[in-house]
């Protein structure tokens, strides 16, 4: 079993910053495969960054050059950094687990993320 604990969301004005944590236990944290999700209201979640066990990492192309996503497997965390945010990245962001060789998924219980003037 492995829980995921999002922390670090908040209100903030367009061209703002935050920075979104995510902390793993009860699992080999290397090994997994690891995502940010967002679901706005009325609107499916999307995947917005992830990083696979081995460092590679992937972005929506509406977050490229603004998001990054970072793990550090020695405490058992991946960030993700999110910079001249905009409206429409207002959502409930999830932190979410898997490993190539298995079909389970873990999630977060969700972090909001409200970015308004």
């Amino acid at each position: 079993q492995v829980q995921l604990v999002e922390s670090g969301g908040g209100s903030v004005q367009p061209g703002g910053s935050l920075r979104l944590s995510c902390a793993a236990s009860g699992t080999i944290f290397s090994t997994y495969n690891m995502g940010w999700y967002r679901q706005a209201p009325g609107k499916q979640r999307e995947l917005v960054a992830s990083i696979t066990s081995g460092g590679r990492t992937n972005y929506v192309d509406s977050v490229k050059g603004r998001f990054t996503i970072s793990r550090d497997n020695a405490k058992n965390t991946i960030n993700l950094q999110m910079i001249n945010l905009k409206p429409d990245d207002t959502a409930v962001y999830y932190c979410r687990a898997d490993r190539a060789w298995s079909s389970i998924a873990y999630w977060g219980q969700g972090t909001q993320v409200t970015v308004s003037s």
